[in-house]
């Protein structure tokens, strides 16, 4: 008696389900991709292969690619939106720069990514290098009121306050006035001497020796060590000074109660023997 064997159906392996599950997925969207579509932007019937835009696989509604490109173009230039979304009513996805970077070309992908940058650090000062052959975007993330500061690409000095080249031994607002190379080079050398200005006629002062208390040729008085005037022969922001100011009023007050208590005492002694 013969042995009978039945054919089992053969079960596919999970690399093969995988295969063809893909290639499904995939059919559907290339006859998609190639078929005739109406564009709702431009209203025109496209037959076009590969005229239809595609959002990476988020939304698929029927734009044709010249639209989207102007699309983005205007949200970028003249909206400078970086965040674009899908422009179908109702659609919440986002376009991706990455997947549209071949579809707009390479000068308005970089404006993309400088649009997402700036967007990214919002809240947060910035500034760009004054130098034209530099002019890159810094960003103050240490916080703090900086000032001086150097150009992390050209390694340049700047001012972070007046957005401008710096202005040695100058302030903010007299850097526009720096025309002239001689009035530049003695800034710098008043930086490097730690020379310090007048704060009524700006004439610079160098101090050699002796007291900080300078009394200027305009007639006021200033401190030396924080460019302040004064009414007084010492300043706040020395604070050696500051304490022998505190110390000799102490003692000031402490001689006024000692006078003060002695003359009362000597009333009551004296009341003391007219009574008796």
């Amino acid at each position: 008696m013969g042995n009978t064997l039945n054919t089992l159906p053969q079960i596919p392996q999970p690399q093969q389900q995988s295969q063809q599950q893909e290639q499904q997925q995939q059919l559907p969207e290339n006859e998609s991709l190639n078929q005739e579509f109406t564009c709702e932007i431009c209203i025109e019937p496209t037959s076009i292969p590969g005229k239809k835009f595609k959002n990476t696989n988020k939304c698929s509604h029927p734009f044709c690619t010249d639209c989207m490109i102007k699309y983005i173009r205007v949200k970028l230039e003249d909206d400078n939106i970086g965040h674009i979304k899908c422009p179908a009513y109702n659609c919440d996805h986002a376009l991706d720069p990455l997947a549209c970077s071949s579809l707009v070309g390479p000068a308005l992908f970089i404006r993309w990514g400088d649009v997402l940058c700036e967007a990214a650090i919002g809240g947060v000062e910035k500034c760009y290098c004054p130098y034209r052959n530099c002019n890159v975007l810094i960003v103050n993330e240490c916080g703090g009121d900086p000032k001086k500061c150097k150009c992390p690409s050209c390694k340049r000095w700047f001012c972070f306050q007046c957005k401008s080249v710096w202005h040695a031994g100058f302030g903010c607002e007299e850097s526009g006035e720096l025309r002239d190379r001689n009035d530049v080079a003695f800034g710098r050398l008043a930086e490097q001497r730690k020379w310090n200005r007048c704060p009524r006629c700006k004439h610079f002062v160098e101090l050699s020796e002796g007291c900080q208390i300078i009394k200027c040729r305009c007639g006021i008085n200033f401190c030396y060590k924080c460019g302040k005037q004064v009414h007084q022969h010492w300043c706040r922001c020395d604070t050696t000074s500051v304490c022998c100011v505190w110390c000799f009023r102490i003692c000031v007050l402490l001689i006024f109660v000692m006078f003060a208590s002695f003359l009362y005492m000597w009333e009551g002694q004296k009341h003391g023997h007219v009574r008796r």
